[in-house]
């Protein structure tokens, strides 16, 4: 699905990353993970085509980047909307069949209505499938975080992408939302075939989930899965700075490093909530 052989990218006369080696494969759920600056949404936005190597090279789903825009699904990142926002949650999934469209009339023949109807019913298999059928049909600024959020996911499948790329989706959730969505995600991956790829902070609602990870730090990137990645003994090395990776009783990870650890694991770069 993605694949990056000594990528390299600067931008402004500075080294974001280099010789970047990425492999993704089809139906897997992956996080992107590393401090502020190591070049995350950097990494999405080649993934996406928006920007171009300097050196080494990337293809998507076997294409380059920019003709396999259309096969993406893509949410960005936001802090939700506010209260007076009164679109509703099913008008806003619709936005991502006919958003391009918005405001250009539509002649009613049938073959436009057929169009409209076979829209319409693939906006409520995909609002079922993220489980937001009993208030899709309320205003987005009445809901939830996680309901927002839930309906933001459906937004971007009902296109039927092959890769979903999600920017920090997490972040502004509390922990029962942030473990439900990452549910979902694993759930959309094994049921729908989709390829997940997701920017975080904290690795431990993801848990569990996760096929595996990206380590982005100092301009590299290293990935695997989670159990090989997130040592004491792997981040030491990558980072060149003693790391250690504690599990507590309840399972989740902590990351301590000394020197520079505000910067590697800051209040929301650490590795626990």
């Amino acid at each position: 699905m993605i694949e990056l052989t000594g990528a390299t990218v600067r931008l402004g006369g500075k080294r974001v990353f280099s010789n970047v080696a990425l492999h993704v494969g089809a139906g897997q759920f992956v996080a992107v993970l590393g401090p502020n600056g190591a070049g995350k949404s950097t990494l999405m936005r080649v993934i996406l085509g928006l920007i171009k190597l300097q050196a080494g090279s990337v293809t998507v789903l076997g294409r380059p980047p920019a003709q396999a825009r259309s096969a993406i699904g893509y949410l960005p990142q936001r802090h939700g909307f506010d209260s007076a926002t009164r679109i509703r949650g099913i008008d806003l999934v619709r936005l991502g069949l006919d958003g391009a469209r918005w405001g250009i009339p539509i002649p009613l023949t049938k073959t436009s209505r057929d169009r409209r109807k076979a829209e319409s019913a693939r906006v409520a298999e995909t609002i079922a499938l993220v489980g937001a059928a009993g208030y899709a049909h309320r205003p987005i600024g009445e809901l939830s975080g996680g309901e927002q959020q839930r309906l933001l996911i459906a937004q971007a499948l009902v296109r039927s992408p092959q890769l979903l790329i999600l920017d920090e989706p997490l972040d502004s959730l509390d922990l029962p939302n942030q473990a439900a969505v990452a549910a979902l995600l694993r759930r959309i991956c094994t049921t729908e075939g989709v390829s997940v790829l997701l920017v975080a902070h904290d690795v431990n609602p993801l848990l569990g989930y996760l096929d595996q990870v990206i380590y982005m730090a100092g301009g590299r990137a290293m990935s695997g899965p989670v159990a090989e990645v997130i040592t004491s003994a792997t981040l030491s090395e990558f980072v060149g700075a003693p790391i250690e990776v504690l599990r507590t009783t309840d399972g989740r990870l902590v990351v301590v490093g000394q020197p520079e650890a505000p910067h590697v694991h800051g209040h929301r770069h650490e590795l626990v909530s």
